[in-house]
């Protein structure tokens, strides 16, 4: 499989792209500097100049873009669209590493963890910039597209354990009541998802939890 992951010298992408590397896969890290990951090519070129060639012939496109500074948070945004656009009437899948903040916390689909008293203050603007790109990419039906948001507690130096919860729109807890997962495995339920040969989460949203 040929995949293609966007900001792959984040946290998070490196340790997709290893995963994706390690099982095989031919990947392309997409990034505006030096290449710092595993893949065996690298495109260097900034998010908001991709075009739909450079993205043509990948069976997957992880975006794996993080903004956290006021000023650049509305990018969560714009730069979901860049892509959707570039990858628009393509059979190439879409998956997006997203967050937790707009996960649901009840069955009618009304609250979410972000609308939570107890949710920080700090991380309100970052959850809201994330779940404002969510439902706009909920919007796109010419793109093939799954959004996984990891659980609340989402720990960039958690262990990797090999083991994980697959769940849908509401937060989920494991059985020890917590709701956290290392971003390697969170890169294991990526490349999983990557994988799939069904349709099953196509323009869905999913999430994942530390078993």
């Amino acid at each position: 499989m040929k995949i293609a992951v966007v900001c792959a010298n984040g946290k998070a992408g490196k340790l997709i792209v290893k995963e994706a590397v390690s099982r095989g896969h031919e990947v392309t890290a997409i990034v505006r500097g030096e290449n710092q990951t595993d893949a065996q090519n690298v495109l260097i070129k900034d998010l908001f100049d991709l075009t739909a060639e450079d993205l043509h012939g990948f069976d997957v496109v992880i975006d794996a873009f993080g903004a956290w500074t006021p000023e650049s948070l509305p990018q969560h945004s714009t730069s979901l669209k860049h892509l959707c656009d570039a990858l628009s009437g393509s059979s190439a899948r879409l998956i997006v590493v997203g967050g937790a903040g707009s996960l649901y916390v009840n069955p009618e689909h009304t609250l979410r963890v972000m609308d939570g008293d107890d949710f920080p203050a700090e991380f309100k603007p970052l959850a809201a910039a994330q779940g404002k790109a969510l439902e706009e990419l909920r919007e796109r039906s010419d793109v093939r597209w799954t959004f996984i948001s990891p659980a609340g507690d989402f720990q960039a130096e958690g262990k990797r354990t090999g083991a994980y919860i697959l769940a849908g729109e509401e937060l989920r807890l494991n059985d020890a009541g917590e709701s956290v997962i290392s971003y390697a495995d969170y890169a294991i339920a990526m490349v999983d998802e990557a994988e799939r040969t069904d349709d099953a989460h196509i323009q869905q949203r999913i999430s994942v939890v530390r078993r």
